[in-house]
């Protein structure tokens, strides 16, 4: 062995926490983080979700308490979902003006608007009796042309309500074009489109479904994306965007690291990712026995889907997370 060896040490860049900062490629900031949201009607405190620790159903007055705890840590936005009391087969109160949706984003907006972007899901899912993500047909499939007239209607109803920008999540062909023409047509022009891209099939929902009472019978794998596939979701990138999508997510967000970095070196326009309830509900899970160290896996989890491409991050965790960052 030579005296000069070894001559390249990549260990001097790792010296100390101050170096490791200083030329960390990939960094975390409270901005970028979403904050997802569930507000139940009927309900006169929070409700605890059981499979997802620390995070609840809201009431209207507790929504409006974390929208300004999101504000003051600094998060960038906040995803609100509604859950009502009444369903039925077409969800209408999905687009009653009045529905827990669009009195949450009043709320909201009239709390921190100024602070926080504020979004809301735009799906049928919630509100649907049979928890399909559109309208059925006879023989039980869902209708996608039918479910996009929905879709219009739900999309000028949250506009009215104030909201910045809309989350079309039930990946219907055609769904954003019809949303913007819609959005447009009533006046709403400045209103943004979040476009659920790649929102693929997956088996880690299922937390998810017991935070919205969902009524889910039957699955999804007809409308959301097959898990095998990530080619074709450069395929639904390229339709949202001609389709006018003003941001573009990768749906969930951990297991699909590979499609979000594809997605994010070809996207002329913010790409987000969403850390789902599955995601989160198995951090919390190790983490109580033990098995984790549970702050560190936050900030790790985060950091790996920053580091493949997502702008924006939705995740349970963003207020914690923020915090933890200043």
């Amino acid at each position: 062995m030579s005296a000069e060896f070894p001559y390249v040490r990549p260990r001097r860049l790792r010296q100390s926490p101050a170096m490791r900062r200083l030329v960390a490629e990939t960094r975390l900031h409270p901005a970028e983080l979403i904050l997802p949201a569930f507000v139940s009607e009927g309900i006169t405190a929070p409700k605890p979700i059981t499979s997802m620790p620390g995070v609840v159903q809201h009431t209207r007055d507790t929504l409006r308490k974390a929208a300004v705890e999101a504000a003051e840590a600094g998060v960038g936005g906040i995803m609100l979902f509604g859950l009502p009391e009444v369903k039925d087969a077409v969800g209408s109160e999905g687009t009653n003006p009045d529905g827990i949706l669009q009195q949450a984003i009043r709320d909201v907006v009239a709390e921190v608007g100024d602070q926080l972007v504020v979004m809301s899901d735009l799906c049928l899912d919630e509100f649907t009796d049979h928890g399909h993500c559109g309208v059925l047909a006879e023989d039980g499939s869902v209708d996608n042309d039918a479910t996009l007239e929905r879709y219009a209607e739900m999309a000028v109803v949250q506009a009215e309500a104030g909201v910045h920008v809309v989350g079309p999540s039930g990946m219907m062909d055609g769904q954003i074009a019809v949303i913007r023409r819609a959005l447009d047509g009533a006046g709403h022009q400045d209103v943004s489109i979040l476009a659920y891209t790649a929102k693929y099939a997956s088996a880690l929902y299922g937390p998810f479904r017991e935070a919205v009472n969902s009524s889910l019978k039957g699955d999804r794998k007809s409308y959301q994306q097959d898990p095998a596939n990530a080619r074709e979701a450069l395929r639904e990138l390229e339709l949202d965007l001609a389709e006018g999508a003003d941001m573009v997510m990768v749906k969930p967000a951990m297991l699909y690291l590979d499609v979000l970095r594809q997605v994010a070196d070809v996207s002329p326009v913010p790409v987000s990712a969403y850390q789902i309830s599955g995601e989160y509900a198995m951090v919390e899970a190790a983490a109580a026995n033990g098995w984790i160290e549970r702050e560190r896996t936050i900030l790790e989890t985060l950091t790996s889907i920053r580091r493949a491409g997502a702008e924006q991050i939705l995740t349970y965790w963003a207020v914690e997370a923020a915090r933890l960052l200043k």
